[in-house]
């Protein structure tokens, strides 16, 4: 018997929530803003020194938004969740909560000669979260669980831009060994790729709006 999936949406908007705000604590403050004297402009030097963690921070906070703005659609989607589907969910939920760690990893190294293993192992994360959404979008459709005007064509568009974009993350994980920044802007594009996502068919936002 299928349940509303209400439940795990808050749920699922909670551990997000989360995750996003775990990503700033890796932020250090700067030994200069500590100092009361020595006037030799150390604070400065320092906050421009964090420009990795700067850098790590916004891809991170936006990919997490961004794939919170798609569960949020993609739950739009189901009219009932099972038991297969909250498993499913929770793999993806693994991914995002772990991403901060990563995230750390990407901001102490991208300045040393250790960045392209700190970017493999960035993409990596994310090469993982792409399975998972495959793993929990192939669960929804499986189990019968898309509502009954979701059209054939949304659920093909969704499931190739899934697949895809797990290709890519692969490539920019292979790519990060010897070209770092170039796999991390790679990674960044797929960010246009899921903004545009429509999981909704022309006819169905038409009635929501009407």
């Amino acid at each position: 018997m299928n349940e509303n999936p209400s439940r795990v949406e808050a749920f699922s908007d909670g551990v997000f929530a989360i995750a996003i705000t775990l990503l700033i604590l890796e932020i250090r403050v700067p030994h200069g803003a500590a100092g009361g004297g020595g006037g030799g402009g150390g604070l400065w030097p320092g906050l421009r020194a964090l420009w990795p963690s700067y850098i790590a921070f916004l891809m991170s906070f936006v990919v997490i938004l961004i794939e919170w703005v798609n569960h949020h659609e993609l739950l739009r989607m189901v009219r009932g969740v099972n038991y297969p589907f909250m498993f499913a969910n929770g793999l993806l939920l693994l991914t995002i909560t772990f991403l901060p760690f990563p995230t750390a990893v990407l901001a102490a190294n991208l300045a040393t000669p250790d960045a392209g293993a700190a970017v493999t192992f960035y993409c990596m994360t994310f090469v993982l979260n792409a399975l998972f959404w495959n793993v929990l979008f192939n669960t929804i459709v499986r189990g019968r669980l898309l509502r009954a005007e979701v059209s054939p064509d949304v659920v093909r568009n969704i499931r190739r831009t899934y697949y895809v974009s797990m290709a890519i993350y692969v490539l920019a994980a292979v790519l990060a060994f010897v070209q770092p920044a170039l796999a991390l802007l790679l990674n960044a594009s797929l960010w246009i790729v899921f903004i545009r996502l429509g999981y909704r068919s022309e006819s169905s936002v038409s009635s929501d709006r009407s």
